[in-house]
């Protein structure tokens, strides 16, 4: 008989190991090769719920305090690890630890269990579901965060093990944007997004499962009018749906406006650049020293839910727009896709992509694979795209080449200090689309509308002032080329 060998980071406890290093449970005889058991993995890792420490991200200036105070919930972390290295489970549960802080709340402890798959039941196991409980008790805990999309049997069946409430990462996403939406427009896109991720997981405690109102007659509508009626549950569906359809509509509405912008800047031939990519990797702040917008930056996940759209100009003095976007995340909930796809429409028809990545990230290539996943979800995928790596001051060297060398079209800047920026507004010069038809014009005095376009869309090549009008050439596009047609030298 030997020890079993012990498994770091538990519950202080050790997992199980076999009995007999030389026979299995049945007595047959193993060898060497039978302690690792290939694709349904290590005995010992199946068997461990490992803590992962230094998961808080609470700021220690005391300066701080003020803001921290509004916090109520506090949360335990938990997460199963079925797929890729530990060290990406443990990036995926370090992210879930800001979400959660993001979302308000005090993250106490996180925890990270190896199967082949979640459970069916109660995600975890009910073995582990019970350790999980005997930890939020120990910690004081009053809700469990879960690193995954949860079906509604298996939210309930973990809810009633650990006998606290129980939220997964789709719900803790939609309550941090529920948080942050500001227009009009992103607050119903997050409300219905919600009410999307509501609908199945209704839920009747006691007698409202079988409530009933009676037909008609629950309206006051009298005699002769009363019927079964509708289960309270089945009340709370039908409104929803119809508050769903609703915001539909209004969204519906707010798209045509938002259309009708974009197609008078195609009409007027001003192309448009879109600033793309993870959640806090500093798009706002690039957006910002580009064209002075003065938007809202802030070092916290989704601080910009808002679309924000605003003029800037290259440096050989062409006018385009600039867009900044929702940040993306790994597994963005597919509700929220769907509720802001009239928005991410915009990085669709945008003549540039300007995808942002976090260069002092510990995994900045799961990021541009997480971003690059939902725009081919909102058919973005052939948009031509420029990978510029931002907090390249604070960033390991070693990564950004790694970086350089694997994007074809990427450059490195920070948006903080100005670093590389001159450079960027160089190559987005470069990539835009230019004006390709030659024009020769002689324009009268009074054409100076003409004039200003010619100088906005196009490129010009000469200006001449003569005694009848102004005599341009230049290169410009086949809408104002169209315009400029009656004064063609």
């Amino acid at each position: 008989m030997t020890e079993p060998r012990p498994t770091s980071d538990l519950f202080d406890r050790r997992a199980e190991a076999l009995a007999d290093p030389e026979t299995d449970a049945d007595g047959f005889l193993l060898d060497d090769w039978t302690t690792h058991d290939g694709d349904q993995l290590d005995r010992e890792e199946r068997s461990a719920l490992r803590r992962v420490a230094g998961l808080s991200t609470e700021l220690e200036d005391i300066s701080e305090v003020e803001y921290r105070q509004l916090r109520l919930e506090r949360v335990v972390l938990a997460s199963v690890w079925s797929e890729g290295t530990a060290e990406d489970a443990e990036n995926s549960l370090r992210e879930l630890a800001a979400l959660a802080e993001t979302a308000g709340s005090e993250v106490l402890a996180g925890v990270m269990q190896r199967r082949q798959r979640p459970d069916a039941s109660t995600y975890l196991g009910s073995g582990k579901a019970a350790e999980l409980r005997d930890l939020v008790v120990a910690e004081g805990a009053d809700t469990v965060v879960v690193d995954a999309e949860l079906a509604p049997g298996q939210r309930r069946a973990l809810e009633d093990v650990v006998k606290v409430k129980v939220i997964d990462r789709t719900a803790l996403i939609l309550d941090i944007f529920a948080q942050h939406a500001k227009s009009k427009e992103g607050k119903a896109q997050v409300e219905l997004a919600q009410l999307q991720y509501l609908l199945p997981r209704l839920r009747g405690w006691g007698e409202s499962m079988s409530r009933q109102a009676g037909g008609q007659a629950a309206g006051g509508q009298g005699m002769g009018s009363r019927g079964p009626g509708e289960t309270k549950i089945e009340l709370d569906r039908r409104r929803i749906n119809t508050r769903m359809a609703k915001l539909r509509r209004e969204l519906a509405g707010m798209k045509t406006h938002r259309d009708t912008k974009r197609h008078s800047r195609k009409q007027h031939a001003v192309p448009s650049v879109t600033i793309a990519g993870y959640t806090n990797a500093g798009k706002s702040t690039l957006l910002n020293r580009l064209t002075k917008a003065g938007v809202l930056v802030d070092n916290q996940l989704f601080a910009t839910l808002d679309t924000t759209v605003r003029k800037a100009e290259t440096p050989d003095g062409r006018d385009y727009t600039l867009t900044d976007t929702v940040g993306f995340v790994r597994s963005l909930p597919h509700e929220l896709v769907e509720a802001f796809r009239s928005t991410l429409e915009e990085v669709a028809e945008a003549d540039l992509l300007l995808h942002v990545v976090d260069g002092s990230h510990s995994d900045p290539e799961g990021q541009i694979s997480a971003v690059r996943a939902v725009l081919a979800d909102v058919d973005a995928a052939d948009v031509k795209e420029v990978i510029v790596i931002n907090k390249a001051d604070v960033a390991d060297p070693h990564v950004v080449d790694r970086i350089l060398r694997n994007e074809k079209h990427s450059i490195a800047v920070s948006a903080r200090t100005g670093e590389g920026l001159d450079e960027l507004r160089a190559l987005i010069a470069q990539e835009l689309p230019t004006p390709e038809i030659d024009v020769d014009v002689l324009l009268p005095y009074d054409q100076g509308g003409l004039l200003s376009r010619i100088h906005e869309e196009g490129e010009v090549l000469l200006t001449e002032h003569v005694e009848s009008g102004t005599h341009v050439r230049a290169k410009v596009g086949a809408q104002l080329a169209d315009s400029l047609v009656p004064f063609t030298v």
